[in-house]
């Protein structure tokens, strides 16, 4: 498959280029530096602005087989990028006639009711970007689209392979298996249409998606 990253330079967004290019994919890797995509065999760097207007947005994406939206402003742009500029990735997706869809977005951000966690009300601007986000592509798209909601990401040479599913609070995810956990999506169809909401566990990736 050829499979568009939006964000290509970011931790989880590298991990996932390895996942997919071990799978066999392409990948277009959309990033405002593309000088900082990661170099692997397979891999295309190509200069993205979420700024951008739709048209230029749909001609990047425009022959991918997937779009995965993996950007994030780490708090500095949440409107522009975080929330319109995945929703903006959205529509050039279907304007481009892609349409298979992967969000990454933070956990329980669709249940605000949820906020007053004392780890979620630090964040709680990003997730309100992310309610925004993963409404619209829920609900004003018809996209094939997968959300991937995981908790505080942590950096890690490797992942256990193993996570938790349908959990009912915020708990550390590895980067690795967040990464792997995207990618792996590709390959069930079960996972469309669905939220993921994850952390670190005890159920290997395959078993926990074909659980869905």
């Amino acid at each position: 498959m050829r499979v568009f990253v939006a964000g290509a330079t970011g931790r989880v967004a590298e991990q996932l280029i390895k996942e997919l290019i071990g799978k066999g994919h392409t990948v277009v890797a959309g990033a405002r530096k593309p000088g900082n995509v990661i170099h692997l065999a397979g891999v295309e760097p190509v200069a993205m602005d979420l700024h951008e207007d739709l048209t230029k947005l749909a001609s990047l994406i425009k022959g991918s087989d997937a779009v995965y939206f993996t950007a994030g402003s780490r708090g500095k742009d949440l409107l522009q990028t975080d929330a319109f500029g995945a929703v903006k990735l959205m529509q050039a997706a279907e304007a481009a006639n892609v349409s298979r869809f992967v969000l990454l977005s933070s956990i329980f951000a669709t249940e605000p009711e949820k906020w007053s966690d004392p780890n979620l009300a630090k964040i709680m601007n990003y997730n309100i970007a992310k309610f925004f986000a993963d409404h619209w592509l829920m609900h004003q798209t018809k996209l094939n689209y997968t959300i991937v909601q995981s908790g505080n990401l942590v950096e890690a040479e490797s992942g256990s392979g193993k996570i938790a599913i349908h959990v009912s609070q915020p708990k550390p995810n590895t980067i690795p298996n967040v990464a792997k956990v995207l990618a792996e999506v590709l390959e069930f169809p079960n996972t469309i249409g669905k939220i993921i909401q994850m952390s670190d566990g005890e159920t290997p990736i395959t078993d926990a998606l074909n659980s869905l």
